[in-house]
């Protein structure tokens, strides 16, 4: 399962709207880096966040422990809505 995949299947399970997500990966400047974009429905990026941001933490976390298994990339993912 690859970093985006597992990000998605993460953020599908949180929100109420799942087909209105959509999860890519960017290419950055430095080779160490992941950048990836999650976008949500505007009802849902509250439930994504969390309160004072503990669940956006939550997910990063999970997925940066996943690269730093595989390839030991950083993992950057911005969160955002439609």
């Amino acid at each position: 399962m690859t970093l985006v995949e597992l990000t998605e299947k993460i953020i599908k399970n949180i929100v109420q709207d799942d087909e209105a997500v959509s999860v890519k990966e960017f290419p950055s400047d430095n080779e160490k880096e992941i950048i990836i974009e999650v976008l949500v429905s505007d009802s849902d990026i509250g439930r994504v966040i969390g309160k004072n941001g503990k669940t956006a933490n939550a997910i990063r976390t999970l997925v940066q422990a996943s690269s730093s298994l595989k390839n030991g990339k950083y993992v950057k993912i911005n969160i955002d809505k439609f």
